[in-house]
């Protein structure tokens, strides 16, 4: 068990190892530490399936979360969508882990269920003419929306990698390339950014400037305008 100097946090890092054993292959179990400013993952279970290690940084989604605070309402988040390092689509779940009302933790379960899509289209064939289990299995044309509409979640092992994926977000939103960003449209990303929570991760100031084509310097005085 890693050295870990909460001790409820230490109980977490055993059920992660079971929770993994326990669903099985297909079921990921992370549990991130947010009592240290790294805010890492501690303990994970089939890392496979989203390509993680212990030491991997808060995904998009969790960054959100700790933005918007609704952890102070809610217990865990149910069934959003994520996707795995292999491009397949995750169904996830997060608990959030509060000591004295102060949130300590994030224990998540991200679900891969390709195999058993798969076998169950199979299934369909075998009974069914083409067309019909091709309808069956395909998404709603008008699923129901979301709230929050959070953007997938995304898994990364480091920082750099979750801060370029929102700078790429960004940058297709705004249709610019970093190369050619205006004064005006550099502050637009590292605004929406800060909205994110990107600068909650360690270094992070350091990879959004190598991201967007400027100093470090650069990207602090737009924090300090921004924060204003």
């Amino acid at each position: 068990m890693p050295n870990i100097p909460n001790a409820l946090l230490q109980q977490y890092v055993k059920l992660t190892e079971f929770l993994g054993v326990a669903l099985g292959p297909d079921y990921e179990v992370a549990l991130h530490d947010l009592t240290d400013k790294n805010r890492s993952i501690i303990a994970i279970a089939n890392g496979h399936i989203s390509g993680r290690e212990i030491g991997a940084p808060l995904t998009n989604v969790a960054l959100s979360i700790l933005m918007d605070r609704s952890y102070e309402t809610q217990d865990y988040r149910l069934h959003y969508s994520g996707v795995s390092a292999n491009g397949k689509q995750l169904r996830s779940c997060t608990m959030f882990i509060k000591q004295s009302g102060r949130l300590i933790g994030m224990l998540c379960i991200n679900f891969d269920d390709s195999r058993y899509q798969a076998v169950s289209e199979q299934i369909l064939r075998l009974c069914h003419p083409d067309p019909f289990a091709r309808r069956l299995s395909q998404p709603e044309e008008n699923p129901p929306a979301q709230s929050p509409p959070y953007r997938p979640e995304t898994f990364r092992n480091s920082t750099e990698a979750v801060a370029l994926d929102a700078i790429h977000h960004e940058l297709g939103r705004l249709g610019v390339s970093a190369e050619r960003l205006t004064s005006d449209e550099r502050l637009q990303i590292i605004s929406a950014l800060e909205e994110s929570g990107i600068f909650l991760l360690k270094g992070s100031v350091k990879d959004v400037a190598a991201g967007l084509r400027c100093s470090q310097a650069s990207v602090y005085r737009y924090l300090a305008q921004i924060r204003k």
